[in-house]
């Protein structure tokens, strides 16, 4: 989670500690907005709403100041904690936490039974996933959250992470064939790694222990076990030791009710090849 840079004095948001850097070292270098204006190629009023807070500052702005001030920096690094305020703020609430404890995680139990797990999606599956009734800037954001998530898998030391799919959730149709395709390849190349596995429940099973809904258990070193369970309206995570006891053991139920690995593999596979 992006930290406040040191003593923000007054200031309570990224952009109004962006405007009070801007107006002090404005003033330390005793230039009037429409003399900074005129250096920075920036109308006045622009820099007067980015010092009260008001205007939101861009990218080459940000760089700019850098360079004129001298600042090693500093508003770059103030522009980027707005960046990353703006993206975590679309997040469900919690959900900044729970990243953090997905980190952390040794090892991570993941069930879904509508849609391929966030840590297993695509960039395109993730999009289509994510786009419904929201703007697309918003998408693009939670799809570059999402992609970040999965840098965990591509550490040294990686989580082992254990994912069952109901079969449904891997046959739903997320966008069009080439989406898919991309998908299902993707996951087919997930299962061959060391450190992840992949099984999957065939629809033929009928009624078994996953159907009350998706959930996550994560594992850590030291801390104790945690649970991440999905609802409608986002997911909640409790570490009560019964709590995660009770998910642990239907896990186990669902895991026997699952094809093994090799099996749920070449299903992956022969999925693909009907696609």
């Amino acid at each position: 989670m992006p930290r406040r840079p040191r003593d923000p004095g007054v200031p309570s948001s990224p952009s109004e500690y962006f405007g009070t850097e801007l107006r002090a070292r404005r003033e330390l270098s005793k230039l009037s907005r429409p003399q900074l204006s005129e250096r920075l190629g920036y109308s006045p009023q622009w820099i007067g709403q980015i010092e009260s807070g008001v205007g939101a500052p861009s990218e080459d702005f940000a760089n700019d100041c850098d360079a004129f001030f001298q600042a090693s920096g500093t508003f770059f690094r103030i522009w980027e904690w707005m960046q990353e305020l703006d993206r975590l703020q679309l997040l469900p609430p919690g959900f900044p936490d729970f990243i953090e404890r997905e980190r952390e995680a040794e090892v991570i139990y993941i069930f879904e039974t509508m849609v391929i797990t966030g840590l297993f999606q695509t960039p395109e599956y993730a999009q289509e996933v994510l786009k419904v009734g929201k703007a697309l800037d918003a998408v693009e954001q939670l799809v570059a959250t999402r992609m970040e998530r999965q840098e965990i898998l591509k550490r040294e030391d990686p989580p082992h992470v254990v994912a069952i799919f109901d079969e449904g959730a891997i046959r739903r149709p997320i966008g069009n064939l080439e989406v898919l395709r991309g998908q299902i390849r993707h996951l087919i190349d997930l299962a061959e790694l060391p450190h992840v596995t992949i099984q999957i429940v065939r629809a033929s099973k009928g009624a078994y222990a996953g159907l009350p809904g998706a959930f996550m258990i994560l594992g850590f070193q030291v801390e104790p076990s945690a649970v991440r369970v999905e609802g409608h309206v986002g997911g909640q995570l409790v570490d009560h030791s019964a709590v995660v006891r009770k998910y642990g053991v239907r896990f186990d139920l669902i895991r026997a009710s699952a094809m093994n690995v090799e099996d749920s593999l070449d299903l992956l596979r022969t999925i693909l090849e009907s696609l």
